[in-house]
Parts: structure tokens; sequence; C-alpha cells
């Protein structure tokens, strides 16, 4: 059952900020995870702050090199836009279309963190202890952790941060603009870096011919399940030769993982390249125990799906 809380419809950003300062109050948009957590008891609020009458929040357009995507933009509409393919690949993979359609950019950017120890009933969590995500002291994944591992598991960031989108973010002291990767704080329990007065108003993605981007993912089944992993690899060209090469992987950390490949750059783009690419991802890439599938078989995936993005891209043949 939903816990009883009140609800405020600010109209403007300045509106939202001061309902922000309240006590317990949480932003709400389609509210496709946060209404399902607060039912489980996992998250919890005194104030729901909703977006749907705040005006501005809904461009999606290309302005010089970069595509502009409001917050309150809905996964559905990413996916159907074809500026940047990789994107609209990764919104369109999301849930369902039903939760594409209510679903936003901006709450796929602050999804909670997952864990097979938190995502259960509150009966589940209290007979196990908790943990230090939901009011215990202590990690049942890693054994003596101090920290929360629980998992970033949204699609959308991968993408971005391999692409090296910037977000703006509001706040009582104005505005600024930040890469996407500082949203992020390594701390399943507290993902954000976000105060809890300030939110997302848009995301910036760069548009640059030569970068060419693909993201692929791990999932039970074909829809409506979260991520076991997701690879999102980007790379800029210089004719056949790397520019630059990020991968990027979600589902295994509290924060979207980048690979340095930067002893890459000025390689010619071969299957060689690709195999170099997909070993170092494997390394790099540790998975651990914090969903419901065998750690090893994700880790042995990295290098497969570095490698079908590449083939994606189709930049591994010769």
């Amino acid at each position: 059952m939903l816990p009883e809380c009140d609800v405020v419809f600010p109209e403007t950003v300045e509106q939202a900020l001061e309902a922000l300062s309240a006590e317990g109050a949480r932003l709400i948009a389609g509210g496709t995870d946060l209404v399902p957590n607060l039912t489980r008891g996992v998250s919890r609020a005194r104030v729901l702050v909703s977006l749907a009458r705040l005006a501005g929040l809904d461009g999606l357009e290309a302005r010089g090199n970069a595509l502009h995507i409001g917050a309150r933009v809905t996964l559905a509409r990413l996916a159907r836009d074809p500026t940047v393919s990789a994107l609209s690949r990764a919104a369109a993979m999301i849930a369902s279309p039903q939760i594409r359609n209510t679903a936003t950019v901006g709450g796929n950017l602050c999804l909670d963190t997952r864990c097979v120890y938190v995502n259960q009933s509150e009966l589940w969590r209290g007979a196990n202890g908790f943990c230090i995500k939901t009011a215990g002291a202590v990690c049942h994944v890693v054994e003596g952790g101090k920290s929360c591992v629980a998992a970033s598991a949204a699609d959308l960031p991968p993408v971005l941060v391999a692409l090296d989108a910037t977000i703006d973010v509001a706040s009582p002291s104005g505005a600024r603009t930040i890469a996407l990767e500082q949203l992020y704080s390594n701390n399943g329990a507290t993902p954000l870096s976000l105060a809890p007065d300030q939110l997302i108003t848009a995301v910036s993605v760069p548009l640059d011919p030569h970068t060419r981007a693909a993201y692929r993912k791990l999932r039970v089944r074909q829809a409506i399940d979260f991520a076991l992993l997701g690879i999102a690899v980007a790379i800029t060209l210089d004719g056949d030769r790397c520019a630059s090469v990020r991968v990027v992987a979600g589902g295994l950390a509290p924060a979207p993982r980048r690979v340095k490949l930067d002893e890459l750059r000025g390689e010619r783009v071969d299957r060689a390249f690709v195999e170099r690419v997909a070993e170092r991802a494997e390394h790099a890439f540790r998975p651990l125990d914090n969903v419901a599938t065998d750690r090893a078989w994700r880790r042995a995936m990295v290098p497969v799906l570095v490698r079908d993005a590449f083939d994606e891209l189709g930049l591994s043949a010769s």
C-alpha cells in the first residue's frame, strides 16, 4: 500500500525548489520507479513534489552542436527521436511501452539503485536484518562492507556518460551545468550527488559527426527487466583510426563505470582493435553479487557485449 503523503504541484522551477526544501520531500514525474519503492518501503516521502505542471522541461531539439533534452521528456518520445541513435535505442529497451509512455528522462537518470537484498518486501528485508541502504548497518553483498554497493540499473546513463553529456541543475543558489558523470556519488545508499533541494532541468548531448555510439543490454527477458549489465561504446574516428574510445558499463555498481582507453588513440580500428577494447573492459568491470544472477557469467558477457556494440557500428569486420 502506498503510504500517506502530501502532493504539491509547483508551476515554476522556483516553486519546485522551495517545495523540495521541506523535510521528506521527493520529486516525482512519471513515478514508475518511485511509487513501487514507496509501496515496498524501500523509499520514504512525506511530500511528493510533482513536475506535472512545470513548464519548460519538455523540450527535445538539436541546437547547434548538441541535442537538448528536457528532464520531463518521456522515454517513449526519446525512443522515437533519431538524432542520437544509441540514445533512442537505449530508451526503447527500457521496461514496457506503457511505462515508457509515462517514465521520463530525468527520472531514468535519477533511478534508484537496485540490489537483490533491497528490492524485496519490507517483511523479507526485516527477516534478513535489513542492510545499509534500508535501516540496517551491514552489507549482505560484500562481507564487512561499510558502504552500499546496490547497482545503477538505468539504461540512459551509460550511453550519456560515453557521449560526454552534461546536465543542467537548478538550485536555490542558481543554475549550473555539470558533466553527467558527476551526478553519481558511487554510494548505493545515496546514489546522487544532488542536494535535496536541487533538480535536473535538461540534458545536453554533444553532436559530433565523427562519433558513433551503440548500447547493448543483458537481461533475462527482452522486455520489462532491468539491466543485469549494460554496455555503451562511443568511438570518435579520424579516418580509419581511433581519435578516442569510451566504454561505459551500467548494472554493476552504484554509478556507471568507465574504462580508460587513452592508449588506444591513433590505432587503426579493426578486429584486433575491438578485441583489445573488449579485453580491457573485461579486466576493468567486475560484477558483484548484487543481482540474482551469477556474477561470473555477467563478467564473461562484458567482452561479448563490447564486440556486439562494435558489430552494430560496423567497425569490426576488417
